[in-house]
C-alpha cells in the first residue's frame, strides 16, 4: 500500500498547522517553503482541506490558514479516505480495469482487501493530536517558524 503525494502533503499541512498556537495563521508559501513543496500543488490541497472542513482560510492582507477544528477531532483515517483517489491495490479492485482471468475464483483479492481494511482500521485509531505530542522536536526540525519574529 502506498499513499499518494497528495495525501502525504495533506497530512503534512495538518501537522504543520497543528503545531501552531490556537488561532495563529500560516501561509501557503510558508508551508511550501518549509516542506519544499510546490506552492501551486499546495493551493489545491489547501482548497480541498478547506472544503472538507479541516482548515479555515482567511482572505485578505493579514489572512492565512489555520485548523478549523481541534486536532483531537481530526481522524487520520478519515483524512486518508478523503484525500486518496482510490484504494485499488491491484487491478481486480477496479471493476472498469479488471483484466485478470483469475478474479472469479481468486482468494488473493480477499486477502488484499482484508489487509487494506486492517490498514485503514489502524489509521482510524489515530487523530492529528497523536502526532503533535513531540511539538518541540517537530518545531526544531521545521525551523521553529512559530517563534516570535
Amino acid at each position: 500500500m502506498r499513499l499518494t503525494n497528495y495525501t502525504d502533503y495533506s497530512l503534512r499541512v495538518l501537522v504543520y498547522l497543528g503545531l501552531k498556537k490556537t488561532g495563529q495563521l500560516s501561509t501557503i508559501q510558508e508551508i511550501a517553503d518549509t516542506y519544499n513543496i510546490s506552492k501551486n500543488h499546495l493551493m489545491k490541497i489547501i482548497h480541498h482541506l478547506g472544503k472538507l472542513g479541516y482548515i479555515e482560510t482567511i482572505r485578505g492582507r493579514n489572512g492565512g490558514i489555520k485548523l478549523a477544528m481541534n486536532p483531537t477531532e481530526i481522524n487520520i483515517g478519515k483524512v486518508v479516505l478523503a484525500t486518496e483517489e482510490d484504494f485499488h491495490i491491484v487491478n481486480c479492485f477496479s471493476e472498469g480495469r479488471n483484466y485478470c482471468i483469475l478474479t472469479p475464483s481468486c482468494k488473493l483479492k480477499h486477502a488484499l482487501n482484508e489487509a487494506l481494511m486492517a490498514f485503514l482500521s489502524v489509521l482510524n485509531s489515530y487523530t492529528l493530536a497523536d502526532f503533535l505530542h513531540n511539538n518541540d522536536e517537530l518545531n526544531a526540525l521545521i525551523g521553529d517558524p512559530f517563534s516570535d519574529k
